[in-house]
């Protein structure tokens, strides 16, 4: 077997044993986000990413922005910023006015023009992640020991195996989330189960075997080889071929094994608990409207709706047209 794309990291940028799974501190939930003209789809994020225990509790530390040297934008300065203000604030709604004043920094959006809820979350992460990143020199060792990595990251590994001469070829990737494809599916397991089946590589995808020194058929398997400590996953809504919202009801548990769909299934379960879903609602993927629910830390449930927090059970939360899922450890 030959591997290629996991080099172990030399020095971590931070220290993993300080990361917090569990709330430092329980708490009534926070305030709501006023909708700035079409954001809607960045208030989910931002209050998934507030109700997210380990994030939030090394954002409230302050440890970032004591030693940050960034001269101008800086996402985790900005996060630290407004996830204090979320949580600590008397009012029952706040308005996020540093993240719609650097939008243009975070990505290609604009506050009056509808966006789309994954888009700002992979962008905002990317952001954090390069914040994270700014003070440092040796960038290849670090990029996988930041803070935002060792929560969100974790390692794909695709496995190819030539179907001509049987040669095995292993090949790691970085992920910070998990898209799925849902046409037909009717769970999350389901959904989990075709991510990591068999797929046939040939025609124009075929495999280059480095043994058979030319292009072959090949069968491909990916798995998850190094879980994350929180697992985002998407239930990818836009119809590749319509582009068209899929607008069925995918199934999702509030505790998830992850262990079935790791590169060694057999080993000890690994379980997940669901701490925030993203709900979009109406026909077309570019317009609409998205709203969040999220346990706070005092481990009751809320549905946040822009300015909105209200309470929730469980059972509601398990039965929405989820777009976005957030696990943790």
């Amino acid at each position: 077997v030959t591997g290629k794309g996991m080099t172990p990291p030399q020095k971590p940028l931070f220290p993993p044993e300080k990361i917090f799974m569990d709330w430092r501190l329980k708490r009534r939930p926070g305030a709501g986000l006023y909708n700035l003209g079409s954001t809607c789809y960045l208030n989910v994020i931002l209050q998934c990413l507030t109700y997210t225990p380990p994030l939030a509790n090394y954002l409230l530390s302050r440890r970032h922005s004591r030693f940050c040297r960034q001269q101008g934008f800086c996402m985790m300065c900005i996060m630290e910023d407004h996830v204090r203000k979320v949580l600590y604030s008397s009012a029952s709604a706040i308005r996020p006015r540093a993240v719609i004043r650097d939008l243009k920094f975070i990505g290609e959006f604009k506050p009056d023009i509808p966006g789309d809820a994954y888009e700002f979350l992979r962008c905002t992460l990317n952001a954090m992640q390069a914040a994270c990143l700014s003070g440092g020199s040796d960038l290849s060792s670090s990029e996988e020991t930041t803070v935002i990595h060792q929560i969100f990251g974790g390692f794909l590994r695709s496995r190819v195996t030539c179907l001509n001469c049987k040669a095995v070829s292993d090949f790691y990737k970085v992920f910070m989330d998990v898209l799925l494809k849902i046409k037909g599916t009717l769970s999350l397991a389901t959904a989990l189960e075709d991510f990591v089946s068999p797929k046939h590589l040939e025609g124009r995808k075929s495999f280059k075997c480095s043994k058979c020194r030319k292009k072959v058929p090949a069968s491909k398997v990916v798995t998850i080889h190094h879980a994350p400590r929180v697992l985002t996953v998407c239930l990818g809504r836009a119809d590749d071929q319509t582009s068209r919202k899929i607008s069925q009801v995918v199934a999702y548990p509030e505790f998830l094994n992850l262990r079935p769909y790791m590169s060694d299934p057999a080993a000890e379960p690994l379980f997940y608990s669901l701490y925030a879903v993203v709900v979009h609602t109406g026909h077309s993927c570019l317009g609409g409207h998205f709203f969040c629910y999220t346990k706070a830390s005092n481990e009751q449930w809320y549905k946040m709706n822009d300015v909105s927090v209200e309470g929730c059970d469980i059972h509601t939360v398990l039965e929405q047209q989820a777009y976005l899922l957030f696990y943790t450890r």
